[in-house]
């Protein structure tokens, strides 16, 4: 307990007795009577103890020492934790929603008034208990102090009454001498997350002050406390918002649902079909949207607090893009699907989060979507844990993401980022190259990487085979630049004599060389744990890159046991497209089901796959936060 007394006067002894002997005569005898011995009282220090949640069983106990020891720290042993309460238990931001700017539109939340918005809305704060102290003396005055001064406009206190009902408390003011004596329970209530570590870095110090006045007026016996101010303090730490790895199963699945639009009707077929025949118990979504790239437009994530029996309580996050779109509304400059965020997500336990600096340059605003942001699964390299994953994104010094939504992410430390060059790709995204599957090994995961070398050697492979007139892409398309039909059909012997594609290709190599580079130093990962997925790329735009037959790389993961793949068209020898065959026979030794879904007309030939037409909650990972030494 973090107890400190100042200003002390302690009260040394009471007197209260004759000072000399008397005489007495009975009976012709004399008696000496002594004077009673002095009563001694030794002041005793007041009650003065506040509690949290410090050993991390979800419960506040008065009488555990567990839950005084270290109170006023925090570290990977102990300590307290609270939630930004960025939620709408009530629903109250559902209706209206519409009608708000893109600065309005996040501050509907529960966090943004000072009452409690229904029974499930006290579940999303965390208690912090004043221990009765019923003999406190008349005069005693007691008050709740908040620091540091970062967090005193993003963390709100509530106080409940001897009926239950809470209302707000102002940190400073004056406790009830009533109140102090029967004790009490303050709530924590945070306003925000943690965006930037130079304001704000997350803690609370909440310290108890109670001042003892003099006590005058003492009969013999009556119990007395040392005067002056004794002080409690208990530091809480606000969670901060993760995002999920592949490692962990899909819980819930979207994609977008373009209305009146036949390509976009089979794709949700397609989706949903291989969901179901996956046999998760996932539920699956068809977002009605005129914006078709599900994976960027929002992110998922979750925060968590302890609760009871070591589980885990958890409120959902949807990250809103800091896409900032052309020209550019002064009341709604940002991309007008991830308002779905706040409109249609954001509910009971689901909370919605902006950030964006709207100045960003429009050049690099596609690597604001999240295509352009994946997490690496668990791992420890180096003497390092990573129980909780790495952030991925692309970003190099000249051609990086919005600074004040990376330095948000940063700012939770608990999956710190890694770091690769997409500044070569058309669209600029990681999910472009690389993707990760959990699968039975020491390091728990393989990661799945784009292979041009190993596309072309599969096609010349089938030249040497007397192959070359198979055709690929069968009865597909492209459009050209006045959006009309052109063929995409192909033999394998034209492909290869493609100069500008094999060039494209070559470079394309040495590029996703220099990624998985890094992404060896950062995670230990090795070329044995490395699954070429092999696919060519084409240059387009003034010389970026993109994938020219499907980027088979670019996979939704529904599980160990589960991808959703596009359909590379490839080349079919004997019954079977070589590209899918050599996926499969990869994925074989981990027992992974490919599901292959047609993708060529709503995104391959506009620059994306299924990764980024797909979207999906998943199940929140067992490593608790709290635990993790950032």
């Amino acid at each position: 307990m973090a107890k400190s007394c100042v200003l002390v006067v302690a009260l040394a002894l009471v007197l209260a007795c004759e000072t000399s002997p008397s005489l007495e005569t009975t009976a012709g005898t004399i008696v000496v009577t002594e004077p009673p011995k002095p009563v001694i009282l030794t002041p005793l220090p007041p009650v003065v103890d506040l509690r949290a949640d410090v050993n991390r069983n979800g419960v506040v106990e008065l009488d555990a020492a567990s839950e005084d020891q270290g109170e006023d720290t925090f570290d990977t042993s102990h300590g307290a934790v609270f939630l930004a309460n960025l939620d709408d238990d009530a629903m109250r931001c559902r209706s209206g929603s519409d009608s708000l700017s893109d600065a309005d539109l996040p501050r509907c939340n529960d966090a943004e008034d000072a009452v409690l918005n229904g029974a499930a809305d006290k579940e999303d704060l965390a208690a912090v208990k004043v221990r009765g102290w019923a003999q406190a003396p008349e005069g005693t005055t007691a008050s709740v102090q908040l620091a540091p001064a970062g967090a005193l406009t993003r963390v709100r206190l509530f106080v409940e009454d001897a009926a239950g009902a809470l209302s707000v408390y102002t940190p400073g003011a004056a406790l009830s001498l009533a109140d102090l004596r029967r004790g009490l329970t303050l709530y924590v209530e945070g306003k925000d997350i943690i965006r930037d570590r130079r304001e704000w870095d997350g803690s609370v110090d909440l310290t108890l002050r109670v001042v003892v006045p003099e006590q005058p007026g003492l009969d013999a016996g009556l119990q007395t406390y040392v005067v002056g101010t004794a002080e409690d303090r208990v530091r809480l730490q606000i969670s901060p918002v993760m995002t999920f790895s592949h490692a962990e199963p899909a819980t819930h699945v979207f994609t977008s649902a373009i209305p009146r639009d036949p390509d976009s009707s089979r794709f949700v077929t397609a989706m949903r079909g291989a969901v179901t025949a996956s046999g998760l118990p996932a539920t699956f979504t068809g977002i009605v949207t005129e914006d078709q790239w599900t994976q960027d437009f929002f992110e998922t994530g979750y925060m968590a607090m302890p609760g009871p029996n070591g589980a885990q309580r958890t409120m959902t996050v949807f990250f809103r893009s800091a896409n900032v779109e052309q020209p550019r509304s002064p009341s709604r400059p940002l991309r007008v699907a991830g308002r779905l965020v706040f409109t249609q997500f954001r509910g009971p336990d689901v909370a919605g989060i902006q950030q964006v600096d709207v100045r960003t340059a429009e050049e690099v605003q596609s690597l604001n979507s999240f295509g352009n942001y994946e997490t690496i699964p668990p791992f420890s390299h180096l003497g390092r844990s990573y129980p909780l994953g790495r952030q991925l994104r692309g970003a190099i010094p000249t051609f990086r993401p919005d600074p004040t939504f990376t330095r948000m992410l940063d700012a939770q430390l608990v999956q710190s980022a890694v770091e690769i060059d997409t500044s070569w790709l058309l669209v600029g995204h990681v999910d472009e190259t690389v993707s990760f599957l959990k699968v039975p090994s020491p390091r728990g995961w393989v990661l799945l990487a784009n292979d041009a070398r190993l596309a072309r050697s599969m096609l010349q492979a089938q030249v040497a085979a007397g192959n070359g007139g198979v055709p690929m892409f069968v009865g597909k398309s492209w459009l050209d630049e006045n959006n009309n039909e052109v063929p995409a059909q192909k033999t394998i012997a034209q492909v290869l004599a493609d100069t500008d594609v094999m060039a494209s290709s070559n470079g394309a190599a040495v590029k996703v060389d220099a990624q998985l580079a890094i992404l060896k130093r950062e995670t230990g990962v090795t070329d044995a744990e490395i699954i070429p997925v092999p696919f060519l790329h084409q240059d387009v735009y003034g010389g970026y890159s993109l994938a020219y037959n499907p980027g088979t790389v670019n996979m939704l993961v529904l599980d160990d046991r589960n991808v959703v793949v596009p359909d590379p068209f490839g080349p079919v020898i004997n019954g079977r497209d070589i590209f899918k065959e050599q996926l499969e026979t990869a994925l074989a030794p981990y027992q992974v089901r490919v599901h292959w879904v047609d993708d060529w007309d709503l995104y391959h030939r506009l620059a994306g796959e299924v990764h980024c037409g797909s979207n999906a909650i998943r199940t929140v990972p067992q490593a608790k936060w709290w635990e993790v030494q950032p």
